[in-house]
Formats: structure tokens, sequence, C-alpha cells
């Protein structure tokens, strides 16, 4: 099984931790081909790099893919998914598409508004036709596949976090650490986190656990010294996961800020969230967001707000400084966690779809070579 990548790293939470390694965990053989220059293995996938720019190296991408021989190639990114139906021509492999966004609206802001209606409309006809082509197509989360019509076997397979073994984080009285967990955008908050830092208590503390990806950092920096809480932030910066959750564990309230005026936003099924639930540490979450607010709502794991106005946020942390409340909402995402909200369903659900074109892969595959030319 070759888990194909024009951009996620080599361990990717999603696609080696979760994915691959459930694959690998079922017996299959797994190699992950993504940026990068080392190769090794993670969690049971191989690790096999390659240095191809998007898009124009879509080809060369397409032929690295194809040299491997698989039985099946799962692409994680559009130009990964047509990269691997060229690879399968050339090579006979089964296809799965796997989507983490909702591609069709991935270029409104970089679009004058009487041009997003119809690239919305260009992207949903390749994703249809893409969909159509591959053998089954892997959505995140939901409302992910609408932009694929009928034409495709559509699999969930939701970004949950593996169900906690550890109890859930102690809450003790005292001055208040806010956490965010992955990458640290504008669009994802710190404006709003300062703002809400520097409106509260002066003695709690925000610890972003994670690296600025959108080139704001010096923003961030100026930002929180005008505001006078510079001395009461940390940024770690990029952290191995197993670290990553143990900070996360060190925080009293966990912020999930994704702001408004993004589809992708709106239809968020971040792995923060789950990362949140998993270590019993209750979360702030912004209500426009569908699929957070319905996980909030339906585990009692915190609070939903107006994730776009400082004080609504500076008020529900203030509303969590009791620890009792903050222990009763971590605990009930604590407990969803290892119940309804758990990756291990998902992970059955990712390898029966590999049992049921396992048969169909090899066949395929014997009429062009040997079978045992499969990865």
């Amino acid at each position: 099984m070759l888990m194909l990548s024009a951009a996620h790293p080599a361990g990717d939470t999603r696609v080696v931790r979760k994915e691959g390694a459930a694959l690998a965990a079922a017996g299959w053989r797994v190699l992950h081909l993504c940026p990068g220059d080392v190769e090794g293995s993670i969690d049971g996938v191989s690790i096999i790099p390659h240095r191809r720019r998007r898009l124009r190296g879509l080809w060369g991408l397409a032929g690295d893919a194809a040299k491997l021989r698989p039985a099946v190639i799962h692409a994680s990114e559009p130009d990964a998914w047509l990269a691997a139906l060229i690879a399968a021509r050339r090579c006979g492999a089964r296809v799965v598409l796997d989507v983490h966004e909702h591609y069709p609206s991935r270029l409104d802001a970089r679009l004058p508004a009487p041009l997003r209606t119809v690239m919305r409309r260009a992207i949903e006809a390749a994703c249809r036709a893409m969909g159509a082509a591959a053998d089954a197509v892997v959505v995140a989360k939901d409302g992910l596949d609408d932009a694929f019509g009928g034409g495709a076997r559509i699999v969930k397979v939701r970004n949950y976090a593996p169900a906690p073994v550890a109890p859930p984080r102690e809450q003790r009285a005292g001055p208040l650490a806010l956490g965010h967990l992955g990458a640290i955008t504008r669009s994802r908050g710190w404006p709003v986190m300062l703002d809400a830092l520097a409106r509260g208590d002066a003695a709690t503390r925000l610890m972003l656990i994670g690296r600025f990806t959108d080139g704001s950092e010096a923003a961030f920096q100026a930002r929180a010294a005008a505001l006078g809480v510079a001395a009461r932030v940390t940024v770690t910066g990029w952290l191995p996961q197993a670290e990553a959750l143990r900070r996360l564990r060190d925080c009293d309230v966990a912020l999930v800020l994704f702001q408004p005026g993004e589809e992708n936003h709106r239809l968020a099924l971040p792995h923060k969230l789950f990362d949140a639930m998993a270590a019993g540490v209750p979360v702030i979450a912004p209500a426009f967001a569908e699929e957070v607010a319905a996980v909030v709502q339906a585990s009692g794991c915190g609070v939903l707000v107006d994730s776009g106005d400082a004080a609504a946020v500076a008020a529900a942390v203030a509303s969590l400084t009791d620890p009792g409340r903050r222990a009763a909402l971590g605990g009930a995402g604590w407990r969803a966690a290892r119940e309804d909200f758990a990756w291990e369903a998902e992970a059955a659900r990712l390898v029966a779809l590999y049992r049921s074109l396992g048969s169909c892969g090899v066949t395929r595959q014997k009429a062009g070579r040997s079978a045992g030319a499969a990865v």
C-alpha cells in the first residue's frame, strides 16, 4: 500500500500515524512517498522521500509512484490524487483519494468575488471526475463529500484521536494556563487569543504549541508586546507529537479558535479538538464551526463562543476559573474520546475498505505482472 503525498510530511498525524499505522497493523506493507530527504520508518510505515515540486513535479511524482508497483495508492492532496490516477494507469494499482479539506472553497480568499463561483464550479468538476475515476474517496469529516457528487464511493474516516489510556488531566485551583495546539495563523485566531488574554486575569498564561505557518510571527510578537502580554505567552515551535501532547496536558483549557469567513473553518474537524478531549482538557471552540460545535455539544467537553469576538473569548475563559467545572467538562470529553469519538472505530472502517479492495487490486495487477511485485 502506497501513501502518496505531494505536501504532507513524513510523520503526518492523519496520513501516517493514523491511517498508515492502522493499515500496517492490519498486516499490509505500507510505504509513504512524501516530501523530504530522510528515509526511515514511523509507526510501521516505511518512509520514501521525494523532492518533487508541487504541480510542476506532478508527472515525476506519478512516475515515482508507479515504479514502486503498489497494489493500492492512497493519495492525500488534489495534485497527489491526479498523480495517483496517472500512476495507476501505468502499474494497475487501485486508487483511494483522501480528502482532508473543502477544496472547492480553498482559493476563495485569494480571488476577487466575481471569480469565486466560477473557480468553485471548476474545482467541483475536477473533484467529480477524479472521484469517479478512483476506487474510493475517503473523507476526514462530514460535508466534504458534496464536491464529489454521486459517482464516487465515499467512506468516512474521521480525524478522531486514539482512545485515551491515561486518566484525564487533574484540574487544580490557581492561575489558568491556556493552550493552542497545531499550526499558528491569523485565521486560526492568534489576534483574538492575544486580545482575550489582555482582557482577562493578569495571571493567565498562553502556550502556543506549534509554529507559525502564514509568516505572521513578527506581527504576533509586536501585537503581544503592544498589549503588554508578551511575558505571559510561550511559543514552543514545532515539537514531536508525544512532546506536543504532553505540553497540552500542562494546560487547563484548550483553545480552538478558527475565524469565520472560510468554508474549511465552518466544516473543520481538527486533530486538536480530539487531542484535547483525550487529555481531559476542556475546550473553548467556535459556535459557527458546525462539525466542531456538534462534537462539543454531544460530548459536553467545553464552551462554544463567537470566536471572532475577543470579549466573548475572555468571558469564556473567566467562566472556567472554577477547577470543578473544568474537571467536569474535561472528564466528559475524555469519556467521549474513549467511546463515541475514538479513532479505533474509524481505523476499522478504513481497514474494511482496504480489505474490500485487496483481492480486486491483486487480480488487476496479476494481469500485467507477477503478484510478487505488489507492495
